[in-house]
């Protein structure tokens, strides 16, 4: 037999089975469609074949051509969708990207140097390269590769290696949460044999999260749902990617979701410390970031209690102290010196120290710890991680915690200030804390986790203070526990407070979602003119009376209405200011007595009109006896603006609100409400209250027929303010009356406040 004649059967039956195998799939259902080598064993058959009738062929370059043919003509079989190098795809569809390595790792031959394929495929892409391509339009890129035989094969391309999308999820910030990977269309997990913080460094770099990475194990951020993605990811910690990290293939594990992998990816703050030098994580020179450089610490004074401190801080059990050259001798800046601890101090920083710099050290002194490799629960993140919910910031909040993979509330019986202390210090505050109670920051949802929480005020973390089971409790929602970290920090300036005297209309730049039906909680100090006349008296138990508007430092103005039921005796009365929770004490929130009480002389009580009046609140007692000084100003309580005389609300503008402690349709709120209302036409209003409606009232409503909003939302005597083109903010009205509350076509009745500037001018001396 001649070597044309081995060549051309060897063509022919590679040909023969190649056909045979693409129709396979249509004769026996039962074999997937997804045909390849990796898949069916008769693939390999073909090729076997194709190379055991190559070696009958006594030229090397013959036996090369015969494979090459057998194998493109095989790799066509393959039609299954695999959508992972779809961004790197070209206009006409085919692959373009830079990937050069098989899914098995291997890298891929040059294309030049597999004779006749740049011929076979002109102008798709091959050339003097060995990035993968899809010359034959499948929808996965390909390459050719020399197996372990030395001989040439083909296989498919990890695309993987281009783009795995990461995501934490479960955690308590943005920073730290259970690893998922998304993988053939669906988000899972990863599986926390061989996690460390190796393979957390790769996962916080593939985020773009500097800082501190540490691994967490056990499901510490709550149990997964969906597949298990990946196990064994053995990461060295320097690459780009976790993709790029020896693991086992897509779906292979031997775990279920108790063992998904977590990380940290902690933030560089002034204090924060990391292990140098070392071999693992848990060991090493230690050293303290401060302004954006890393020093190492002077070992005068250094006991094991500071190194208690330090292995709890990094998330260790416990650690001890070693000779000072067993990691080697550091460079740059030594930190901290004289460093004391008693014990209790979440970070070394917050033990006692000489200062930044400040040490009588050189690098031979450094202070060296080996931590017990295995990690604590008693440290963030700890076994029941805490967030803070629905605050102005991420410093504030309604507490929630992690248990059994939800997110509850813990309910406020017994919630003090040494509460929020430890949960402020568990989420790395160390100022002043505060609780807040009453759904402070309002009301949460799902379950309520706990109860009855007792701090001392020194425990390092919640899951110290909680002495019973979780899900014990007889609260709902409306006693969700806050807390307010950093308390006090964000005073107002000197400068603001030297100017507020001159200020009117002047707000916080807020912005809130919707919570409530046809309104909004507002957020504190958001409406610094805000005021409520309440009844006072022990037996009164100062409940609201009227809502009013600050107009000055000894004025408010609020409706005449107000006065009907218990009469205009200034002993029965107090003002209350800078208020948001009804209940609880406000850090601006103040209280006064009341001077005078004015109400419009054309006020009848069996009428709407005129209906208006005046208070002047007393002194407080720091300003008592000094004329003109009534109220204290600040960024939170400051005056609305009055409007001019006869000054109408512009036309076309958008930005009027009523705000209270009004009706919410369920029931009175505690929390200050605002509600976006449209001014209405004099002849809309007339049309609805024909010669009720008067030259000196406004009515206004919500917009929209399916979300009615009107001065129910709000309270009585309590102020309509709009924004005027210059940002500043005007009370044009005080709720007055309006029929049938939530009604369609019943918009709220104010009192128009620009028809009455003359008489409050006169009545408040300006």
């Amino acid at each position: 037999m001649t070597i044309v004649t081995v060549f051309y059967l060897s063509i022919y039956l590679s040909i023969y089975l190649s056909i045979y195998l693409s129709i396979y799939p249509s004769i026996h259902p039962s074999i997937h469609p997804s045909i390849h080598p990796s898949i069916h064993p008769s693939i390999h058959l073909s090729i076997y074949l194709s190379i055991y009738l190559s070696i009958f062929i006594y030229t090397a370059k013959c036996r090369f051509l015969v494979t090459v043919c057998s194998l493109l003509l095989i790799a066509r079989t393959d039609g299954s969708p695999f959508t992972d190098c779809i961004q790197s795809k070209g206009k006409a569809g085919f692959y373009e990207g830079s990937i050069d390595s098989t899914e098995s790792g291997v890298k891929c031959m040059n294309w030049s140097d597999v004779p006749g394929v740049i011929e076979r495929y002109p102008g798709k892409g091959l050339g003097g390269h060995s990035f993968c391509r899809n010359p034959d339009g499948r929808i996965r890129p390909w390459c050719f590769f020399p197996n372990t035989r030395g001989r040439m094969d083909w296989g498919y391309c990890d695309c993987k290696q281009v783009f795995v999308p990461v995501r934490l999820s479960g955690g308590p910030s943005a920073y730290e949460g259970r690893v998922e990977v998304f993988h053939a269309g669906q988000w899972g997990t990863v599986c926390d044999d061989q996690w460390d913080d190796n393979d957390a460094e790769v996962v916080c770099r593939q985020l773009g999260l500097g800082g501190i990475a540490k691994a967490w194990v056990g499901a510490y951020f709550g149990a997964g749902s969906g597949r298990v993605l990946l196990d064994e990811v053995s990461c060295t910690g320097n690459e780009l990617s976790i993709e790029q990290c020896p693991k086992t293939a897509w779906g292979e594990h031997n775990c279920d979701h108790t063992e998904d992998a977590g990380v940290s990816c902690i933030p560089l703050t002034d204090g924060a410390v990391r292990l140098g030098g070392g071999v693992k994580g848990y060991e090493g020179r230690l050293e303290v970031h401060y302004r954006g450089q890393w020093g190492t610490v002077c070992n005068t004074g250094w006991t094991q209690t500071n190194t208690q401190v330090v292995c709890r801080q990094l998330g260790f059990r416990s650690g001890e102290s070693v000779s000072a050259g067993r990691f080697g001798v550091a460079a740059g800046p030594i930190l901290l010196g004289d460093v004391r601890c008693i014990g209790k101090e979440p970070t070394v920083t917050q033990c006692s120290w000489r200062g930044w710099f400040k040490h009588n050290c050189t690098h031979n002194q450094d202070v060296a710890i080996v931590c017990n490799s295995q990690r604590s629960r008693d440290r963030v993140p700890t076994s029941v991680p805490v967030r803070l919910v629905g605050g102005e910031n991420e410093r504030e909040g309604r507490v929630e915690i992690l248990v059994g993979g939800q997110w509850g509330t813990v309910c406020d019986d017994g919630w003090t200030d040494r509460d929020a202390e430890v949960v402020c210090r568990q989420l790395g505050y160390s100022g002043l804390a505060k609780a807040r109670v009453m759904a402070y920051f309002g009301e949460g949802e799902g379950p309520i986790h706990t109860d009855n929480v007792k701090c001392t005020g020194g425990e390092l973390s919640l899951i110290d203070c909680i002495k019973q089971p979780f899900g014990t409790h007889n609260c709902r929602h409306s006693e969700d526990a806050g807390v307010i970290c950093n308390y006090g920090l964000q005073k107002d300036s000197p400068e603001v407070k030297e100017a507020v005297g001159s200020m009117c209309g002047l707000r916080p730049s807020h912005t809130r979602q919707k919570r409530i039906i046809g309104g909004e909680n507002s957020l504190r100090g958001g409406w610094p003119w805000q005021a409520a006349v309440r009844l006072r008296g022990s037996q009164a138990d100062g409940r609201l009376v009227c809502g009013a508007t600050l107009i000055s430092s000894c004025w408010i103005l609020t409706a005449a209405h107000c006065f009907k039921r218990y009469g205009n005796s200034t002993g029965l009365y107090k003002v209350r200011v800078g208020d948001y929770h009804s209940l609880v004490p406000e850090e601006y929130e103040d209280e006064y007595g009341v001077e005078k009480i004015v109400l419009h002389p054309r006020y009848r009580s069996d009428s709407n009109d005129y209906d208006l009046a005046l208070v002047r609140v007393s002194g407080h007692r720091a300003h008592r006896g000094v004329p003109g000084h009534c109220v204290t100003l600040s960024r939170s309580v400051l005056p609305a603006c009055l409007p001019m005389r006869r000054e109408k609300v512009p036309k076309g503008i958008a930005n009027c609100y009523i705000t209270g402690w009004g009706d919410t349709g369920r029931a009175y709120s505690r929390t200050l409400q605002q509600a976006s209302i449209s001014m209405l036409s004099k002849r809309q209003c007339e049309q609805r209250y024909s010669d009720q409606f008067t030259s000196r009232m406004l009515c206004a409503g919500s917009s929209h027929d399916n979300h009615r909003v009107d001065s129910c939302r709000g309270d009585s005597g309590g102020p309509l303010v709009c924004e005027r083109p210059s940002g500043s903010w005007v009370v044009y009205g005080v709720t007055s009356w309006g029929h049938a509350c939530r009604l369609q076509d019943a918009p709220g009745v104010y009192t128009k406040v620009s028809a009455f500037m003359p008489w409050i001018r006169k009545v408040i001396g300006k």
